[in-house]
């Protein structure tokens, strides 16, 4: 019974912690688009068309429409300048005599679809603010709580901060869940074109954050966009160092495959260990048998048929069985219930709401019985062969 409940154990505690995890890693990606790539522009490593090595090569504004032209497996593109990232110093922010270093990000209204922002206050970019030029900031929680009066929750939309000698008015405030995300409490995000008149950077753009189709292989879709812009800016096919990227469609398929194999493993060893106790159960059936043989002579002197004696085994071995699989599951979901108990409100930990899909319990539990009839029925036939004559001698 101990093994068969320990397997039972196993098997659902196991499986209910791998669903955790991936319910907990769904959680930690939630509003953030994981068919997604990220790709910058760099120095070239080889000399290509008359051009030598080293040079640097850029990311433009027009290569958006260019690469969604020729590569109908992406979905959106969404370019982003910044400093503060990619190794340049932030920018100089202050308000009301204080001031402090943070992020600065010129995104589109597509970002937020890629990376989707909490919002305490007000909302995220849109459209009008980047065709308008406009002069409007949505800072992190941390930013906020500087220039802010937190404590008495102080409502900051329609106030302004100084950004490069410019004043901003504040349309929102995000907060980013700990362990999730690709910003921090301390960016802030203006329009696009507006950094970009601040900054004189042109056409230039840092970034792009390219999303692939739902059923495109995002491999592929990277393969195709470095080919592209190789070919636009005159840079060596075989150069792998012009155009870096962060493939996170990749990585996550990584991550769901790695759990996908955890509740298989999961499945295979509680199964193994669920049929071992079944072995060890039909085993002491069989010595129990031995040791009832003047039992089961009386009961077939008195009149018992055969098939009565192999069903008393019979039952007792899915009884047993039985039994011991529902012990182990009722201590299998306790144990979930207090990790679910213990992990409520860890945003920072992967492990959200363990449960356990009850069609492969109840599968479990009928293989479990089957299992049961079959090995039980080798000490069962062992008593129906026995002999009445022989059994009421046996000592």
């Amino acid at each position: 019974m101990i093994g068969v409940g320990w397997g039972m154990f196993l098997y659902v505690s196991l499986l209910g912690a791998a669903k955790g995890m991936e319910n907990g890693f769904d959680k930690l990606f939630s509003g953030f688009a994981t068919n997604s790539i990220f790709l910058w522009a760099q120095n070239t490593s080889i000399p290509y068309d008359g051009f030598p090595k080293g040079r640097q090569v850029h990311l433009k504004l027009a290569d958006i429409e260019m690469l969604k032209r020729k590569i109908p497996e992406i979905d959106y593109i969404s370019p982003q300048n910044s400093r503060g990232n990619f190794g340049n110093a932030g920018e100089q922010m202050s308000r009301n005599g204080k001031s402090a270093t943070y992020t600065l990000n010129g995104d589109y209204p597509l970002g937020n679809k890629i990376s989707e922002k909490k919002l305490i206050f007000g909302r995220y970019l849109n459209d009008a603010d980047i065709s308008g030029n406009k002069s409007v900031v949505v800072i992190g929680e941390e930013v906020y709580k500087n220039f802010f009066d937190a404590k008495k929750n102080e409502n900051p939309l329609g106030k302004s901060i100084n950004i490069k000698g410019i004043f901003f008015n504040v349309i929102g405030v995000f907060r980013v869940k700990k362990g999730g995300g690709m910003e921090n409490d301390q960016t802030t995000f203006i329009p696009l074109s507006t950094f970009t008149k601040m900054y004189n950077n042109g056409d230039n753009v840092d970034f792009f954050a390219i999303v692939s189709k739902p059923n495109a292989d995002v491999n592929n879709v990277e393969t195709k966009v470095k080919q592209q812009l190789k070919s636009k800016n005159n840079v060596s096919p075989d150069d792998t160092n012009a155009f870096g990227t962060f493939n996170l469609g990749k990585e996550f398929k990584k991550l769901t495959g790695f759990l996908t194999g955890m509740q298989l493993l999961t499945i295979i060893v509680g199964t193994l260990t669920i049929l071992a106790g079944v072995i060890a159960i039909s085993n002491i059936l069989l010595i129990t048998v031995k040791e009832r043989t003047k039992e089961i002579g009386i009961r077939r002197a008195l009149g018992a048929k055969p098939a009565e004696v192999r069903n008393q085994i019979l039952l007792e071995s899915v009884v047993i069985t039985l039994s011991s699989g529902l012990l182990g599951f009722m201590s299998g979901i306790f144990v979930l219930m207090i990790l679910d108990m213990a992990t409520q409100g860890q945003d920072s930990f992967p492990f959200y709401n363990p449960t356990v899909n009850y069609g492969n319990v109840f599968a479990a539990m009928a293989v479990m019985v089957i299992l049961g009839l079959i090995i039980g029925m080798i000490p069962a036939q062992r008593a129906v062969k026995i002999r009445p004559i022989e059994a009421l001698r046996t000592e």
